[in-house]
């Protein structure tokens, strides 16, 4: 299709956003603004703030003036107004279901995806609200009640992706808000609404007092003064990150020079075991899905596909037929698995690593080819390690098939990479997964199935360059209060002068 007929087919509307500072929509410090492009027919379909460091300043000054009275907010009441924002959320399904199409790319089914996980991930932290904050903790000394006591730790900083705008904005600012801190978030600028300033309305509408979430948007050149800010700046007193590794260790250098924790959700080169007594067709459905869902702009993407010899043939014909069959373009056609890479430089970085690959002897199984944005989902075989595609994380749909000995020799090249989020050991023993999984170096691993997966109660983040720190439930409690031990002593005690 045409650069014209996509142009055809685009929605008319566009949007014209703003910041959220202390509850008052506003233009970016110096006025300037940018374009928000449809990553499929590469319109423009909206403009938002340029920002940068003044704007994220008077954000978290905001943030910071809101704490004391968030903080101490009855937790009946933080839990109506996360219940309210995923009634919210849901009424405005086709809506944001468009907008994540025509701003991030996602492709039909990921949206509906998307639109699903968020108002559980709501409801979910609404109960949070209500999680224990302490304990009671035994003390040697006479007449002394010793407790250790959770309290929000302030302004936090929340840098959000575009990949999974919805979901991946949503856990930023969850998380930190149930617990009583206020946020300054800022969205990627591929997706400033859908990933960002739509939360601005969406807890507008729910109740949240002004000041308590502030959203920042920026242009690609302005994003990194916004990040130094978040570093440098006093109130803010942790930062979450997701994105790439190459910007998470620069934020977490930043931070650690003034002793700020970070949460960092990074890169994954996610490993999927198929053993040989595994079900083929299960596992080559599995892979699929793990491989070519979103077009493989997952962090959580199957991007390694170790497969014992004894069912690697069959194994890999029938992924290779399945993934040359997979319907791929028009993000907005419900049979259309790929869709549009991000923009025009992550489809020549997915190819020029594809076109390396195979020069440099690997097998192209299926795919290959380009059409616009969209890269065909593509399989291939027999890359070799000094490949760009077997060392960095490529986002996009393709998968890469290795051929191993046995289980032991696919741990070992499970484990010989530099990520360690995600994996997946594709099995019919249960026992015999379970013991490879505690092999495994990554913080998530699933048994009999793939790798991309998630549930807003869990405790999710990788290990090594993927990471570190956990969201989900309870756990994210760990990363967004502070312990103190707090004691009361009964009575008087005896000083020995």
């Amino acid at each position: 299709m045409s650069h014209e007929e996509r142009t055809e087919m685009a929605s008319t509307q566009t949007f014209e956003a703003k910041h959220l500072i202390g509850g008052a929509w506003s233009d970016a410090a110096d006025g300037s603004t940018f374009e928000v492009l449809d990553p499929y027919t590469g319109d423009a379909i909206g403009t938002a703030p340029a920002g940068g460091a003044a704007d994220a300043r008077r954000a978290i000054e905001a943030a910071a003036a809101a704490f004391p009275a968030w903080a101490a907010t009855p937790p009946g009441q933080r839990q109506q107004i996360f219940l309210k924002a995923a009634d919210a959320l849901d009424a405005r399904h086709d809506e944001i279901a468009d907008a994540l199409i025509r701003e991030s790319g996602a492709t039909f089914g990921f949206a509906m995806f998307q639109l699903h996980f968020v108002p559980g991930l709501f409801r979910q932290a609404a109960g949070a609200a209500y999680l224990p904050t302490g304990q009671v903790i035994p003390s040697d000394v006479p007449g002394t009640v010793a407790m250790g006591i959770r309290r929000p730790v302030g302004v936090v900083g929340a840098i959000a992706p575009w990949n999974a705008a919805l979901i991946l904005s949503a856990r930023s600012i969850t998380a930190p808000l149930v617990f009583g801190n206020t946020v300054v978030l800022k969205p990627s600028e591929e997706s400033p609404w859908v990933g960002g300033l739509l939360w601005g309305e969406i807890f507008e509408e729910a109740g949240l007092p002004p000041g308590v979430l502030n959203i920042v948007t920026a242009a690609r050149s302005g994003a990194a003064a916004i990040g130094d800010e978040f570093a440098s700046h006093p109130a803010v007193r942790r930062i979450n990150f997701t994105g790439s590794t190459e910007t998470g260790r620069k934020l977490a250098e930043a931070a650690g020079r003034n002793l700020k924790r970070v949460v960092l959700e990074l890169g994954g080169q996610n490993p999927l075991i198929v053993l040989d007594d595994a079900d083929i067709d299960y596992a080559v459905n599995a892979a699929a899905f793990g491989a070519y869902l979103h077009s493989g702009q997952i962090c959580m993407s199957t991007r390694r596909i170790l497969v014992e010899a004894g069912v690697a043939d069959a194994f890999s014909e029938r992924l290779a037929a399945k993934t040359a069959a997979l319907g791929y373009g028009d993000p907005r056609v419900p049979q259309h698995v790929v869709g549009p890479l991000v923009n025009a430089a992550a489809v020549e970085t997915v190819k020029g690593r594809i076109d390396d690959a195979v020069a440099k002897g690997a097998r192209l199984l299926a795919g290959g080819g380009v059409d616009g944005p969209v890269v065909q989902p593509t399989l291939l075989a027999d890359v070799p390690d000094g490949a760009d595609l077997a060392q960095h994380e490529t986002f996009g749909p393709v998968a890469v098939i290795e051929v191993v000995p046995d289980a032991d020799t696919a741990v070992r090249r499970a484990n010989e990479t530099a990520y360690g989020l995600s994996a997946g050991i594709i099995t019919t023993d249960a026992d015999r997964g379970m013991a490879l999984a505690g092999r495994i170096d990554a913080g998530i691993v699933h048994v009999n199935d793939q790798t991309v997966g998630d549930e807003p109660q869990m405790p999710f983040g990788g290990v090594k360059d993927s990471g570190w720190g956990r969201f989900g439930g309870a756990f994210a409690m760990d990363e967004f209060t502070e312990l103190r031990w707090v004691t009361v002593q009964s009575g008087s005690r005896q000083f020995p002068f």
